[in-house]
């Protein structure tokens, strides 16, 4: 079978879009011919022969490769990376022939947007062989709270400083690549928590599993349409807890790994982080990290491939 992944920010940026066409291509090769394209050209999709077309980047790539696909005879997969909301009704009302919601509460909301669409539940994954809970944690004497997301307003980095800020012993770093809020954000955590508990970095991602190992927690306080949160089951299976913001969709992957909270009140959000850092979770968070493996991923999507 030949399938095809289109997103033309692979390479470029490192996000859960990214890291799913990655990490499932990689795994769908060892069966079936698999190519990634991020210069996209639609005339070559044209002149080619595929199976599956698997675009990733919504709205008009997707309404494209639905008129394409139908002329070539392929079917077309979309993986529900953009969250709840108005790209993905696009995605849905362009009626691919299979539609993956990442959780069960999205792939609820998709079955009511297009009844007509048949939709599947496969989460989004992590490498559980690069990200493992397999030494002793470092131990702070300062407590270290780790973020990791886009300087951009969706991932609400001022919410998780600004309750940070409410804790005497604890250090914040914040891991991130590019965003429009960057400075700002930096700004904001220098003012607020001074030089001693505020650090930002942009790391590569093969550093990540150093940065889960060193920190106490990690927290990702992100707007309630977020599809899913990769950054939460790497450091899940670092053996690191979290403390999410409280919606459906959090609740469905953290499960008891983790806490819960409104990250717009921040004394309860800075009493959560506190929390959690005086918890011993054990293996907890491995535990619940490895329902999300990759290799288990993948083999719902070859499933997915027969069944199409």
């Amino acid at each position: 079978m030949k399938i095809v992944f289109l997103n033309k920010y692979q390479n470029k940026v490192s996000r859960g879009a990214e890291t799913f066409v990655s990490e499932l291509s990689k795994r769908l090769s060892k069966e079936h011919g698999v190519e990634v394209i991020a210069d996209i050209s639609y005339l070559d999709l044209l002149r080619k022969k595929y199976d599956i077309i698997i675009p990733t980047n919504g709205r008009f790539q997707v309404v494209l490769v639905r008129l394409i696909s139908w002329l070539k005879g392929a079917k077309m997969i979309v993986s529900g990376q953009s969250g709840i909301g108005w790209d993905d009704r696009i995605n849905l009302y362009s009626f691919p022939d299979r539609f993956i919601g990442l959780t069960k509460y999205q792939s609820a909301w998709a079955k009511n947007t297009n009844r007509f669409v048949k939709v599947e539940t496969i989460p989004n994954g992590v490498d559980t062989t690069r990200f493992k809970d397999d030494s002793p944690r470092i131990k702070n004497k300062t407590k270290i709270i780790l973020a990791v997301g886009a300087f951009s307003k969706e991932k609400r980095h001022e919410l998780t400083i600004n309750a940070v800020a409410k804790l005497s012993d604890a250090k914040l770093i914040v891991v991130g690549g590019g965003g429009d809020k960057k400075q700002k954000i930096i700004e904001h955590g220098l003012r607020v928590l001074g030089k001693k508990r505020f650090e930002f970095a942009s790391v590569p991602f093969e550093r990540m599993p150093e940065y889960y190992k060193s920190a106490d927690v990690l927290t990702f306080p992100t707007v309630p349409w977020e599809s899913f949160g990769i950054v939460m089951v790497e450091a899940l299976s670092c053996g690191l807890p979290v403390v999410v913001s409280d919606d459906p969709i959090r609740r469905e992957i953290v499960g008891d790994a983790g806490l819960f909270v409104d990250p717009t009140d921040t004394q309860a959000y800075a009493k959560a982080l506190d929390m959690a850092l005086s918890i011993n979770w054990g293996d907890k968070p491995r535990r619940q990290a490895e329902k999300f493996s990759w290799d288990i991923i993948a083999d719902k999507y070859m499933t997915l491939l027969k069944n199409l």
